[in-house]
């Protein structure tokens, strides 16, 4: 008799606790408060939830239409007072939303619980860094435009994969636009015949007359301002490679 009346006990017990699971399940498993923008739905879990399946994007892209993220609030109201930089959910492969969303953070507000990842936008979308990212305020790269990967990766910004100062210093004349010596934003490669006087064929007979006919790469020797820095860098190659002075 006793055990039966435990076990109808334990039945009742697990009985409140299914249906509080489905009627009320925010005061069982709910981990925290949510945003404030979701304040209204704090007792109605499945807003966003679906049994047995937690948060999906279908059930956030019912509020948020991801045409107007950025651009309109879920109430359809123009979004003039906020500036984020967030029309890229525009450009996005698939809606993950919880990838990078979610939600009872409480005084935490809208803190991403993973990092972003770039692997979600379009790939030509990728290439274009500046139309989410401002560029850093600094004397490199104000007035670089585009190209980016070419010394950062996706995955992080810093450590840079390139080191202007190991091949060429930025310093006294040197220190102007990129574009200067970079055609087209291109900073895989570089031209000195941007600012410099002196053209093509007088830099040959000039090269020539030292016995150097590799003259394309000017960096290889020219490093900074220092006009004597060639000489010196020309003389320690020819001693590497047996070159001997006539």
């Amino acid at each position: 008799m006793k055990n039966k009346a435990i076990l109808s006990v334990i039945y009742i017990l697990l009985s409140i606790l299914i249906v509080l699971v489905f009627i009320k399940p925010e005061l069982l498993i709910s981990p925290g408060k949510v945003i404030d923008a979701h304040v209204e739905f704090s007792d109605d879990c499945f807003q966003c939830h679906t049994y047995f399946l937690g948060s999906t994007a279908d059930k956030c892209i019912s509020c948020h239409k991801v045409s107007e993220i950025g651009i309109k609030t879920t109430k359809g109201k123009d979004i003039t007072h906020e500036k984020k930089n967030v029309a890229f959910h525009q450009e996005l492969t698939a809606n993950e939303c919880v990838a990078c969303h979610s939600d009872h953070k409480g005084v935490m507000v809208f803190r991403p619980t993973n990092q972003f990842s770039h692997e979600f936008l379009q790939a030509s979308t990728q290439k274009h860094c500046d139309s989410c990212h401002e560029n850093p305020d600094d004397g490199l790269h104000r007035y670089i435009k585009g190209n980016c990967g070419e010394c950062h990766k996706q995955e992080a910004w810093i450590p840079a994969t390139f080191e202007h100062d190991e091949y060429f210093v930025l310093d006294r004349d040197h220190n102007t636009d990129c574009d200067t010596c970079h055609i087209s934003n291109n900073y895989a490669s570089y031209s000195c015949y941007g600012c410099h006087e002196h053209s093509r064929a007088g830099v040959r007979e000039e090269h020539i007359e030292e016995g150097i006919r590799d003259f394309e790469d000017c960096v290889k020797c020219h490093r900074s301002a220092d006009e004597d820095e060639a000489e010196r860098i020309w003389k320690n190659i020819k001693r590497r490679k047996g070159i001997v002075e006539r």
